[in-house]
This record gives C-alpha cells, sequence and structure tokens, in this order.
C-alpha cells in the first residue's frame, strides 16, 4: 500500500481546527474556503470512518460464519471416510478412493536408533 500523504490523527486534528476556527471568527474566509466547508469535509471522513466499521464487522461475521461452516464440512468429511473405512476395511480402494491412505500405502515407521551412552 501506498504511503498516505495526510497524518494518521487528521479527524482528531480536523475537529480542533474546526473548534479553534470557530472560537476565532466562524465568518472568517481563508483562500475562498469558509468555516462549513471543514466542516463538511469532516464530516464526510466520518461518514466514511462509519462505513468502513460497518464494513469490518461485516467481515467479521463473515469469516466466523466461514470459519463454523468449514468445522462443520471437516466434521461430516471424517465422519463419511470413518464411515467407509468401517464399511469396507482400511485397506480397500474404496477407502483410498475417498481420501483415506490405505495400510499398504503408508510408509513403514522409522526406528529410532537408541544411543548408548558413553
Amino acid at each position: 500500500m501506498p504511503h498516505k500523504t495526510y497524518p494518521t490523527d487528521i479527524a482528531e486534528q480536523g475537529r480542533a481546527v474546526l473548534e479553534a476556527w470557530r472560537e476565532i471568527d466562524p465568518a472568517l474566509q481563508l483562500g475562498g474556503m469558509a468555516l462549513a466547508d471543514l466542516e463538511a469535509g469532516l464530516n464526510g471522513l466520518g461518514e466514511i470512518y462509519a462505513q468502513l466499521d460497518s464494513l469490518d464487522a461485516q467481515i467479521t461475521e463473515l469469516r466466523n460464519r466461514r470459519d463454523d461452516a468449514g468445522v462443520d464440512l471437516w466434521d461430516r468429511v471424517k465422519r463419511v471416510r470413518t464411515g467407509v473405512k468401517s464399511v469396507f476395511g482400511d485397506n480397500s480402494s474404496e477407502y483410498e478412493v475417498i481420501g483415506g491412505t490405505r495400510i499398504d500405502d503408508r510408509k513403514p515407521r522409522g526406528i529410532k536408533k537408541v544411543e548408548e551412552p558413553a
């Protein structure tokens, strides 16, 4: 993401400048900009932040639902594989087709050497 061309606390700075402008002279025009223009910019940014917060909440909810659905599906996949294993056996071609590893295809367990103390 490119570097932002504005400070991260722009909303706080905008509010502080807005309040100070009101104290100095609300009717003051600076370079063709009125107090209402600054206030409109601040309000627009606030609306965008509110939309972002809403979208963040929505995406968090969707991610939670996705995770729950994934856990549920994984449970079902395991149950189907276990069912096929119990019906056809754990060395059957049916078990292999459903995604299991047949006993004949498994690698033998390696035997660890026990080092004798010197």
